[in-house]
């Protein structure tokens, strides 16, 4: 019965526990006189034991001994038996006393007992789990992967420590560049040598991946690893960021490939918790082109804030299914809508807006494919980025909207393309709308309390992002190549999602301090060479510059060399935060705006040029001038 209750292993541990009460309570009279226990001291022996093994067991039991495995003994374990034996010991020695018995016992033994007990206890634990150790890890250690780990810090430690009963990984070294440590053994990993060292240690060792453990670690320590390990032939990994590790959204075991994100070197975005709550928490959120790439980030940045609903607006069906599927199952307690619409369509808007009431509206949707929206479709980029947001951001003023964010793109700065022109053009629908409310204080005829206020932020590329040159490049390398790059010297600015994301959220709560309508520029770092982006996905696929050709295509329909964050006649005035700056960018007025109204609402079908030509009329610092590859 004892057996069935507790488990098997339950019962064989306590049974163990049961007989070493017995034997240390033995070995101690046998130590206590040398071997040859004299025949008067056997019945004082045999009569304790009835007393010492009941108690004794008891207080195992009460203690938890039995809760975990032998296999992962570890040192909270030790404690617990050695206050179980203590204690036991303790108690034992007290009901002796009571009966008499106590002074019929030699002293050494009471004194021995319990430390043989200790030994036999502690000793057969980290016995039985050096033992399963050597068996899986030894032995059969020819089927883990070897492993060098660069770093030597209290997170490279901790990942030693849960890498210790895995069947997959064992490390055979670290590296770091800490002279103190080098030489020392941590968690029984020796410290081989620096960081620099890490080809010779990969040959001698014959160590098939690398590991960084340092999360706070510069994108330069990731790239010279990458290239270093690319060189020699091995997998360059690494450990989840500090900020997700500090957040306990993973642990330091959750060991992953180096990706694109690690080698821009990013610092994290420090966003204003409790502003954005104010914004956000318990109000409707209403996102167009929620399918999208920025548009579905947006959404898992904002269940953080536990708005009242988030509204999806889709004009893709499959977009929406694939967006519904994700969210519905991670985020039951937030109330979501998922509703198909085109932004052009006024009546279904103030349908939605109607419905839902939103507070807050971030507007990602846009035709953004530069060379796809040159030619054959430059009508519909016109009539979705310009005419569409001017519908929405109507509708908006007029249902009461408080905050309504623009999703903008430095292809809007001194625009080339039809994609950046109209979306420039959208900017200053929102710059024309903003001052018109500014002027006749309109609110909305549903919400006299608030005047919606537009905030329009500008950014470069997004890593991985639809249609970008990220995914496209895996899929080229996944067929062995080539990779296509349109110009040796092409740049773009880069940064992830999430960052995107983050600081959208951030712009669209600081939008407003300057009165409304301001264009806010984030800050991008460094322009990336387009070629060397596609070298370093080479490598991070474990592959060599030999390996997988790169091409030049030539620059395509629209497209620039080098995109800008602002225009020549613009300057930028600081803000709070360090990755935001506000763009002084030209104003449009009132007229302009009616003007505009009433040409949009007579387009029906245009040809390229004829989109091009008017586009140059609205928007003067179009060009339509292709940068000769």
């Amino acid at each position: 019965m004892f057996a069935n209750k507790f488990g098997i292993r339950t019962f064989i541990a306590f049974a163990h526990d049961f007989v070493a009460v017995a034997v240390a309570w033995w070995l101690a009279y046998l130590f206590r006189f040398n071997f040859e226990i004299p025949a008067s001291s056997w019945p004082f022996l045999l009569e304790t034991l009835p007393w010492i093994v009941p108690v004794q067991g008891g207080f195992f039991l009460w203690l938890g001994l039995y809760r975990g495995l032998w296999r992962y003994a570890s040192l909270p374990d030790l404690k617990r038996i050695f206050v179980a034996v203590v204690t036991g010991t303790a108690t034992v020695s007290l009901i002796l006393q009571l009966s008499g018995l106590l002074a019929d016992i030699p002293g050494s033994v009471v004194v021995l007992a319990p430390l043989l007990l200790l030994l036999i206890m502690g000793g057969s634990r980290l016995i039985y789990r050096a033992w399963k150790e050597r068996r899986l890890y030894g032995l059969e250690n020819y089927e883990a992967k070897l492993v060098l780990i660069l770093g030597a810090g209290s997170t490279a430690v901790n990942l030693v420590k849960d890498l210790a009963g895995s069947r997959d990984w064992h490390v055979v070294g670290m590296l770091d560049d800490d002279p103190r440590k080098l030489g020392t053994r941590l968690q029984g990993v020796r410290v081989l040598g620096v960081i620099n060292e890490l080809p010779q240690w990969v040959q001698k060792l014959n160590v098939g991946h690398v590991i960084i453990a340092i999360p706070s670690v510069s994108h330069r320590i990731h790239r010279q690893a990458l290239e270093m390990c690319s060189e020699i032939g091995v997998k360059a990994m690494t450990v989840p960021s500090y900020a997700d590790l500090i957040s306990g959204k993973t642990t330091v075991s959750q060991i992953r490939e180096i990706e694109l994100d690690d080698l821009l070197g990013r610092a994290p975005v420090v966003l204003d918790n409790d502003g954005l709550h104010g914004l956000l928490t318990g109000k409707v959120i209403l996102v167009t082109g929620a399918g999208g790439s920025i548009g579905s980030e947006l959404c898992r940045q904002l269940v953080a804030f536990e708005p009242d609903r988030i509204v999806f607006l889709e004009l893709n069906e499959f977009a929406l299914y694939s967006i519904q599927e994700e969210f519905l199952p991670r985020f039951p307690g937030i109330s979501m809508s998922f509703v198909i619409g085109d932004i052009k369509d006024q009546a279904r808007m103030a349908q939605l807006f109607a419905q839902f009431r939103p507070s807050v509206v971030f507007h990602a949707a846009a035709y953004k494919h530069v060379p796809l929206m040159e030619y054959e479709n430059a009508c519909q980029a016109l009539l979705n980025n310009v005419l569409g947001t001017y519908v929405l951001a109507q509708v908006a003023i007029h249902f009461g909207v408080e905050k309504f964010v623009l999703i903008s793109t430095d292809k809007a700065v001194n625009p080339v393309s039809i994609m950046g022109a109209s979306k420039r053009l959208a900017e200053m629908v929102c710059q024309a709308l903003q001052q018109s409310i500014s002027t006749n204080g309109y609110s909305g005829q549903n919400n006299q309390s608030h005047q919606t206020c537009f905030v329009m932020v500008r950014f470069g590329n997004v890593l991985g992002s639809t249609g970008s040159v990220i995914p496209k490049f895996r899929e080229q390398i996944a067929r062995g190549g080539p990779i296509t790059v349109t110009h040796p010297e092409m740049t773009r600015y880069f940064m992830s999602i999430p960052e995107a994301a983050q600081l959208v959220l951030q712009a669209g709560l600081m939008g407003g301090a300057e009165g409304g309508g301001e264009i806010f520029v984030l800050d991008m770092g460094d322009p990336v060479k387009i070629v060397d982006l596609a070298n370093d996905l080479v490598r991070l696929s474990g592959l060599g510059e030999d390996d997988i050709r790169i091409v030049f295509s030539g620059l395509r329909p629209g497209e620039k060399l080098h995109e800008e964050l602002l225009a020549a006649s613009e300057n930028t005035l600081p803000t709070p935060h360090q990755k935001l700056r506000i763009a002084q960018a030209r104003q449009v007025d009132e007229q302009w705006l009616s003007d505009l109204n009433t040409w949009l609402s007579k387009i029906t079908v245009l040809s390229d040029q004829e989109v091009r030509d008017q586009l140059a009329k609205w928007v003067p610092e179009y060009t339509n001038k292709e940068v000769e590859s």
